[in-house]
C-alpha cells in the first residue's frame, strides 16, 4: 500500500495494526508505553536551563542528576551551588558524570560531598580494561522528587550559552520536561547505570510507576539504551519503515550505517518526505566531510539534506508522520547506538508532533539545502554565512567518525561498494596517514614497535587479570556451596507440618 492509498484507508481499520505498531515498537525499542504524562519543548539554553534550576531550587526530597559534560565554567558552577544548596538542605543528592566528558572540577566536586551530596565518575580508565573507556555515558538527564524530569541533548557548559562578546552565538539544542508515571522511569534508568559506579540506590529513593499520579494525557516511552542492546537503533528503522508521510530528522553528528542509509532512501522513494538537518560546522572538525561523504545516496533518493547556518546544531531530535516524535541525547551513528548509554523520549502525541515539526520549520530557515549540481557534485542551494570554526570535540564522536573513515577505506581495498567523489577527501586523509605511518616505521622502527609493544602488553595483562578473577569467582562460588550444603547436611532432614 503507497502513502497515498494509506491515507484513505479507513481510520477504523487501522485499529488492529496500530495494535501490532505498539506491540513491534515496544520490542524494539524495549521500553513499554507509558500514559498519563505532560510533555513541554525546551529549546536552547535559554529555555532548559532556567527550568532545570526552578525545578533543583524546588527540591524537597531527591535530586538525581546526570550529565555527559559536566565543565568546570560559569555554568557548571551555577549548577554545582544549586545542588549544594539543596544538598545541605536535606535533599538526597546524587550527581553522575562522565570521565571522559567532564575534566577537570576536583573542588566543586569536593564542595558538592562536603555538602552531603553523593557524586560519581562514570567509567575512569582502569588497567583491566584498556577499551573500557570507548563507552560512556552521554546521557543528559534530571529528576526531581520523582515529580518532574528533563531528558536532554544539553549538558552543562558555557558553549551552550555562547560568548556574545566574541560573536560565538549559543549553541542550537532540544530538551524536554516530563511530569507524570515516565519519570519513574527515568529514575529506574538512573538507577541501573549509578549502580554500575558503585552501589546501588536505595529502595527508598525510588517511586515505582504505580505509585505514579497522572499529570496529563501524553503517552511517552523512555528509551534507556545500553552499550550492544541497540534498543533505540532498531526503533529508529522501524520508524524509517512505517512512516507514511514525513520523517524529520536532526543529528549533530550523522555518519549512519549502510542499512540506516537505505531505510531512509526507501522511505523516500517510497513518496515520504524524508528530511535531515545537520551541522554547517562541527565541533570536531573530521566529522563534517564523514557526514557529507553519505550525503549523495540520500540526495538521490529524494531525501532533502539541509545544514545548520549557525555556529553547532547539537540537537538529537525525530518527527514522524502527524504523530510521534522523539528527543534526547543518542546521535545517528554506531557510537551512539551500540556503544554508549543513551536516554531518549519517544512521545506519541499530535499536539507534540505538531509542535516539534513548527520548530524543525523554523530551523530550515536558518539553515542551507544541499543539493546536486548538474554535473552530480554537491553543492549549497544558496550562499551560506561561514564565520566560526570548531576546535573541540569528543571521543566518542570521533568513534563515530573513525569507523565511516574505516568503512570508506575498506570499500576501497575490498571493492565491496561504489565509492562516491565525496569520499575522496577520505581517502586522501587514510593514504596519506598511513604512508606516513610507514615513513615513521622505516626511519625509526622503535617508533612503531614501542606504542605496540606496550599497547600488547596492556591488553595482555587485562586478559590475565580478568582471568585470576573470574577463577576467584568460581571458586568462592563453590566454596558457599560447600558450606551450605554441610549446614544443610548438619541441620538434618527438614519436615514441613502444615498449620
Amino acid at each position: 500500500m503507497s502513502p497515498s492509498q494509506a491515507r484513505d484507508f479507513p481510520a477504523k481499520s487501522y485499529k488492529p495494526v496500530r495494535l501490532l505498531g505498539e506491540q513491534a515498537f515496544s520490542r524494539a525499542a524495549g521500553a513499554p508505553l507509558v500514559g498519563g504524562n505532560t510533555v513541554r519543548i525546551l529549546r536552547d539554553a535559554e529555555e532548559n536551563f532556567p527550568a532545570w534550576l526552578q525545578a533543583i531550587a524546588g527540591a524537597q526530597h531527591t535530586i538525581f542528576f546526570e550529565s555527559y559534560i559536566f565543565a568546570n565554567d560559569s555554568v557548571g558552577r551555577e549548577f554545582a551551588e544549586a545542588l549544594v544548596q539543596r544538598a545541605r538542605a536535606g535533599v538526597q543528592v546524587r550527581v553522575l558524570y562522565d570521565w571522559l566528558g567532564s575534566t577537570g572540577g576536583r573542588r566543586m566536586w569536593a564542595a558538592l560531598r562536603e555538602a552531603g551530596a553523593e557524586v560519581r565518575c562514570f567509567n575512569p580508565p582502569r588497567i583491566d580494561n584498556p577499551l573500557g573507556w570507548l563507552s560512556r555515558d552521554h546521557r543528559k538527564m534530571i529528576s526531581v522528587d520523582g515529580r518532574i524530569g528533563f531528558v536532554t541533548g544539553l549538558c552543562l557548559s558555557q558553549r551552550w550559552l555562547g560568548k556574545p562578546d566574541r560573536g560565538k552565538e549559543p549553541w542550537r539544542d532540544t530538551g524536554l520536561q516530563l511530569q507524570g508515571p515516565a519519570v519513574a522511569e527515568l529514575e529506574a534508568a538512573f538507577s541501573e547505570i549509578w549502580a554500575t559506579s558503585g552501589p546501588p540506590l536505595g529502595p527508598d529513593l525510588l517511586r515505582p510507576v504505580s505509585e505514579m499520579s497522572p499529570m496529563g494525557e501524553v503517552s511517552v516511552r523512555v528509551i534507556a539504551s545500553q552499550p550492544n542492546l541497540g534498543g533505540l537503533f532498531r526503533l529508529d528503522h522501524l520508524i524509517a519503515a512505517v512512516a507514511r508521510q514525513r520523517l524529520w530528522l536532526t543529528d549533530a553528528y550523522f555518519v549512519g550505517t549502510v542499512a540506516y542509509v537505505q531505510a531512509l532512501c526507501a522511505a523516500a522513494r517510497d513518496g515520504v518526505d524524508v528530511r535531515l538537518l545537520v551541522p554547517g560546522s562541527s565541533d570536531v572538525p573530521i566529522l563534517s566531510p564523514l557526514s557529507r561523504a553519505g550525503y549523495r545516496p540520500l540526495l538521490e533518493a529524494g531525501v532533502r539534506v539541509f545544514e545548520w547556518n549557525g555556529t553547532m546544531l547539537h540537537a538529537k531530535t525525530a518527527v514522524a508522520d502527524e504523530r510521534w516524535a522523539r528527543v534526547g541525547s543518542t546521535n545517528l551513528n554506531v557510537a551512539s547506538w551500540l556503544n554508549n548509554w543513551e536516554l531518549d523520549v519517544a512521545v506519541e502525541d499530535e499536539n507534540f508532533a505538531s509542535a516539534m515539526a513548527d520548530m524543525y520549520e523554523d530551523d530550515l530557515t536558518r539553515a542551507t539545502e544541499i543539493v546536486l549540481a548538474p554535473r552530480n557534485r554537491l553543492r549549497p542551494a544558496a550562499h551560506r554565512r561561514r564565520d566560526w570554526r570548531p576546535r573541540s570535540g569528543s571521543a566518542g564522536r570521533a568513534a563515530a567518525g573513525a569507523l565511516s573513515l574505516g568503512s570508506a577505506v575498506g570499500a576501497a581495498l575490498t571493492d565491496h561498494r561504489v565509492l562516491g567523489p565525496a569520499e575522496a577527501k577520505l581517502l586522501t586523509f587514510a593514504g596519506v596517514v598511513l604512508l606516513a605511518a610507514s615513513l615513521v616505521g622505516m626511519a625509526w622502527p622503535p617508533a612503531v614497535a614501542v606504542p605496540f609493544a606496550i599497547v600488547a602488553a596492556w591488553m595482555g595483562i587485562s586478559l590475565l587479570l580478568r582471568a585470576l578473577r573470574l577463577v576467584s569467582t568460581q571458586r568462592s562460588t563453590k566454596r558457599r556451596k560447600r558450606k551450605m550444603a554441610a549446614a544443610a547436611a548438619k541441620a538434618g532432614p527438614r519436615v514441613d507440618v502444615d498449620a
